[in-house]
């Protein structure tokens, strides 16, 4: 079924049709004896229609606002479009005629069309505002019931209607939009009040093309004969496609009125004519003139009116008395040939030295030629006007732009991107240097793959700057980029206090640029970029400083009795800053709020050597230091120290802070050194030795047997279980080492009854776990990879959730199904239970398209991706952006010059759409989220 397409502010209604309409009786029913419906005709009232309906409407010139774009269907209008359509759901159609009016065809669901078509008269047309009285008793039968009376008439009329509150005596209600909407909703407004009034209310039916008779030249005959009655006429306005015209007040009053209106339609009924005239549509609005004016001065004049058509006709009816039609029709033929248009040639890129720095320039001719109508396009300048004045204005900017294009000129270099940077300079000084020494433009593009940098200015200025860039370019381009790895420890001691070292390496490369990483970027790489043989002597220096900065660093901690520190730092310093100086070393002593007594070293490793031993020495000559060492069998070295070394640092405190030093553990020695004063030396050694012998008398020793892959359950869940059982008997417990031969063997140790105690729990535990079996299910391989990426993420989870249950999935390249499960039954299947919910869940995921163009992808995706990982969790999907596609990029830009202003939508292209995977909500959130982050641009022009 073929939908009908209505002109201007007529919806369309579809044809409805009756049941049996659509389902016809079969042929032998014909003779059937006819039977009762018992439920009544419901069949015969039963209509059947399409739910979509179709506006079609027009933006006049005159009413147009204007983006900032080159064309219509470019820049902002697209966008606009765009967004209308997503809020709304209706579809759009756009075009611009040759008069550079816009014509719009919305096409959906009734509420949708209407909302579309008032938001886009809201964006697209000027808005205009008008008051008109009511009386406020009448204010509620405008309203209806909960004010869907009055949104009603909004979405119709494409207005804003504004009624005053129940507090505000005002009477005033203010409507704003466009001036055919603000007339259709004036008339509805004032149709409901005379339907209220207590006076008299008549409807006179004229048909519309009587109308302008009846209200006259700018309303002056219904103005009078409303203030000769006394009563309120309501004539619809042209844009309103009805006959009825309402008048209401005092009962003679109306009555006179309706005989008045009666005998002029009767008269001009009588002695009306018409005649059709083609008259080009680009010509038409100089016959109606700003606002209907030239038409209201025709009809002024001669009593005839003129009819424009609503469509794309050229053909203007004229309707009045026959002897004043040729009158009215030489003054259609005189108006519309009253302007004449015209262009002048220009290169596009000369237009805005024509219009002039915030259009100072453009503005001034204005002014000289104020009835002239300029306007710049891509290729030319259209010139529109009275003809004499645009004789004169055509000349004037032809001897402008010969000026121009005599005077300036412009060159374009092709530049790789990555150059850019470097070329403009920190905060764009390198480019604003040479725009202000050479009065000229300098333009960096990267848009559409056209990777140019642009100059503009006068001849001279402009060959300086290329041959400039072109020296800049061709020494980039001849550079190269070198990455050392340095260790980030050395970056603060090669860059120095406030900079001054690496200022002083920069002075002897000169052309080298130094690029250390962030303070907050956790990298080694520090970037050299230069001239190739000033980068390799920079970078040799740079690695030798490295080698030296290394060699410097050896790190060695001297315990030295707190009380001796001061007697080490000498009087003024002086004592400390001699070790320094002499052995080249940098000392560190601790503050004097800490309690640590550990002196800091660094240096050379010779040099760190000789500063301890006459650190050292100092300490023995002031104190009477000695220095014991005690044998201690390693095994109890561990239970000596104690956890995080607190049983150590306890005994070392209580003994007068003597330093106490076991060997290392590959070492084998037996032998532990205490130092400090003698006194306090001795009382740490008997300590020890005590400890020792309890933890002899404490070191019974057991084993139970258990299969390594069971020992995971036995230590249970961050070591839960184990810890249990030690906290229970306090017995110490020790699992197999990689290194250790039995990997089965478990070891007890603590005094023989704990030991005993542990033993039977470990055995009974382990007499369960010997209870495990093992399981399968069967899971479709396209599943797989959910459950094994991000290292088996999901198993891991899964396994801590159902009491580390074990789930093997088929390797990777093997084409099976089943997945192994082993623990005990009620965790098997508790994990049986979550993996068939995730299966559920992934194959209830859809895929989502989302159309960004490919230049935005950087933008949305952000740094690093951060945007896009941060939509990515918050709404749980994955999403997937397409390869670059820099040739079917270029392959697809929007032709230029076409046609009548038509603008063709450009094809979706495999590289602008972006695929989101999750469920259906989630996914249409995410693709909302993605779009909120494409960039919107708006160019203004000068």
């Amino acid at each position: 079924m073929q939908q009908a397409v209505m002109e201007e502010d007529a919806s369309y209604e579809p044809p409805t049709y009756t049941y049996d309409e659509v389902f016809p009786a079969l042929p032998e029913s014909v003779n059937s004896s006819p039977t009762v419906n018992q439920l009544g005709q419901w069949n015969n009232k039963m209509r059947i229609g399409s739910s979509v309906v179709t506006q079609v409407f027009r933006v006049p010139f005159e009413e147009r606002k204007f983006d900032h774009s080159d064309k219509f269907g470019e820049g902002e209008s697209l966008r606009t479009c765009l967004k209308i359509m997503q809020e709304t759901g209706a579809h759009i159609e756009t075009s611009s005629s040759k008069d550079q009016s816009l014509t719009f065809l919305v096409s959906g669901k009734q509420n949708a069309v209407l909302d579309a078509r008032r938001r886009i008269l809201t964006q697209f047309q000027t808005q205009a505002k008008t008051t008109i009285s009511i009386p406020k008793e009448h204010h509620r039968f405008i309203l209806g019931k909960n004010g869907t009376k009055l949104k009603d008439l909004e979405k119709n009329t494409a207005t804003k209607i504004t009624v005053p509150s129940v507090n505000d005596t005002s009477e005033e209600i203010t409507v704003t939009g466009t001036k055919e909407g603000i007339e259709k909703a004036v008339h509805e407004i004032q149709v409901t009040s005379d339907e209220q009034s207590k006076q008299a209310c008549e409807t006179v039916s004229v048909p519309k093309m009587y109308h302008p008779f009846i209200t006259g030249a700018h309303h002056s005959i219904v103005n009078a004969l409303m203030t000769e009655t006394g009563v309120r006429i309501n004539v619809p306005p042209p844009s309103v496609q009805k006959d009825e015209i309402i008048i209401a007040g005092e009962k003679e009053g109306v009555m006179l009125a309706k005989e008045r209106i009666i005998a002029i339609h009767d008269d001009m009924q009588r002695n009306c004519s018409s005649v059709s005239v083609e008259v080009p549509k680009s010509q038409h609005k100089y016959v109606i003139g700003p606002r209907g004016s030239t038409l209201a001065e025709i009809l002024q004049t001669c009593g005839v009116s003129v009819e424009m058509p609503t469509n794309e006709s050229s053909t203007v009816t004229l309707r009045g008395p026959q002897t004043k039609l040729g009158y009215a029709l030489n003054l259609v033929y005189e108006k519309a040939n009253s302007c004449k248009a015209t262009k002048v040639e220009a290169p596009n890129w000369i237009h805005k030295y024509i219009i002039g720095r915030k259009g100072a320039k453009i503005r001034a001719f204005a002014q000289e030629f104020q009835k002239v109508h300029v306007e710049f396009t891509d290729k030319d300048i259209h010139i529109e006007g009275p003809c004499d004045e645009v004789e004169r204005a055509q000349a004037r900017l032809q001897e402008i732009a010969q000026e121009l294009m005599s005077e300036l000129t412009f060159a374009e270099l092709p530049v790789d991107p990555k150059f850019f940077k470097h070329i403009i300079g920190k905060n764009g000084a390198n480019v604003t240097r040479m725009q202000n020494e050479l009065g000229v433009t300098i333009n960096i593009s990267e848009a559409d793959g056209s990777n140019s940098i642009r100059i503009e200015g006068n001849k001279e200025g402009v060959q300086k700057a290329e041959q400039k860039l072109s020296e800049m370019v061709f020494k980039l381009e001849n550079e190269k980029e070198k990455d050392l790895i340095i260790e980030q420890r050395f970056h603060r001691s090669i860059i120095g206090s406030k900079g001054e070292k690496i200022r002083d390496i920069c002075k002897m490369f000169n052309q080298v640029q130094i690029t250390f990483p962030g303070p907050v970027e956790k990298r080694e790489v520090v970037k050299v970029r230069g001239p190739r043989e000033d980068v390799d002597r920079c970078a040799k220096y740079l690695m030798n400083l490295v080698k030296e900065l290394k060699e410097c660093s050896h790190q060695l901690q001297v315990p030295i009795n707190k009380e001796i520190h001061k007697f080490i730092i000498g009087r003024d310093g002086a004592s400390i800053r001699k070790i320094r100086e002499e052995t080249e070393t940098k000392i560190e002593l601790p503050a004097e709020g800490e309690k640590s007594d550990v002196i800091t070293i660094t240096g050379k490793k010779k040099n760190v050597e000789e500063a301890k031993e006459r650190i050292q020495k100092i300490q023995n000559e002031l104190a009477n230091i000695v220095t014991e060492e005690i044998v201690i069998p390693p095994k109890f070295y561990n239970s000596l120290i104690g956890a995080g070394g607190k049983l150590i640092h306890s005994i070392m405190d209580e003994c007068g802070g003597v330093h106490i030093k076991f060997p290392p553990a590959d070492s084998n020695s037996d032998k532990v050194t205490v130092r400090g004063p003698k006194d306090d030396v001795m009382k740490a050694c008997q300590q020890l030795r005590e400890l020792t012998s309890e933890r002899q008398l404490s070191s019974f020793t057991a084993t139970v047997r258990a299969k390594p892959q069971h020992h995971k359950f036995l230590i249970g869940k961050n070591g839960a279980n184990i810890k249990k059982i030690r906290d229970q008997t306090g017995a110490r417990i020790v699992f197999p080492s990689e290194k250790d031969e039995q990997k089965d063997v478990i070891t007890i140790i603590g005094k023989q009854d704990a030991v005993e105690k542990a033993r039977a729990q470990l055995e009974a535990t382990i007499k369960e776990i010997d209870n495990i079996v093992e399981s399968s299910m069967t899971v479709e391989p396209k599943h797989h990879r959910h459950f094994v990426m991000r290292r088996g993420e999901v198993l891991h989870r899964i396994s801590e959730e159902c009491g580390n249950v074990s789930i093997s999935f088929p390797r990777p390249g093997v084409e099976s199904d089943r997945v192994v499960l082993k623990g005990d039954k009620e965790s098997i299947e508790r994990a049986r239970q979550r993996i068939e919910e995730i299966v559920e869940d992934l194959e209830s995921r859809v895929t989502v398209e989302c159309i960004i163009p490919q230049k935005h992808h950087r933008t949305v995706m952000g740094s690093k991706g951060c945007k896009v990982q941060y939509i990515t969790s918050e709404h749980d999907v994955q999403i997937k952006f397409p390869e670059r596609d820099a040739t079917e990029e270029s392959n697809t830009m929007p032709a230029e010059g076409q046609q009548n202003g038509e603008v063709e939508e450009p094809p979706v292209r495999r590289c602008d759409i972006i695929l989101i995977t999750g469920k259906q909500e989630n996914c249409e959130a995410a693709k909302q989220a993605l779009l909120d982050l494409v960039p919107v641009t708006l160019e203004v022009r000068s």
